[in-house]
């Protein structure tokens, strides 16, 4: 399986009514699970891990300090977002320039990051001509399926 046909899985499970989805075929294994629920088990088992779940509040003020200085960016663009968990990379390597920088102008199909997962290096590429208005994760940093990676202007 390659990358592609891997991010349009992730998309039809996203868009399905299915809770949960394994698929196993050749060396490749991928298993999809909507929610929390592994989570769940383990906050009963040990009641002390439901008491750092407050703990990320902080964070959201955050957020929404940047969510309203976003906001005002966002009338004016689209969010590219990430198709997987992983550590995101702006650049092929540390020496290396990153692959956009805000203000670069993109064609459709260009690599704008990288995110690694599972020790495999995943190019990201713009989906659609778009220029590049605020780069939102730091290199290195984990991120989430879904998660907000640049700020475009569609062109």
């Amino acid at each position: 399986m390659d990358f592609k046909e891997i991010k349009e899985l992730m998309r039809l499970f996203d868009k399905s009514g299915l809770s949960r989805f394994k698929l196993k075929k050749d060396d490749v294994e991928i298993s999809m699970q909507k929610g929390y629920e592994a989570a769940a088990p383990a906050a009963a088992s040990a009641p002390q891990a439901a008491a750092p779940a407050p703990a990320p509040a902080p964070a959201p003020v955050a957020e929404s300090a940047q969510a309203s200085e976003s906001e005002a960016a966002h009338k004016k663009g689209e969010y590219i977002t990430s198709p997987m968990v992983g550590t995101f990379y702006r650049a092929p390597s540390p020496d290396s320039p990153p692959f956009v920088k805000v203000g670069d102008t993109v064609r459709k199909g260009q690599t704008i990051g990288i995110i690694e997962a599972m020790k495999i290096f995943n190019e990201i590429e713009a989906e659609f001509d778009c220029k590049i208005l605020e780069i939102l994760v730091e290199d290195g940093q984990p991120v989430e399926y879904d998660m907000p990676l640049f700020l475009v202007e569609r062109l």
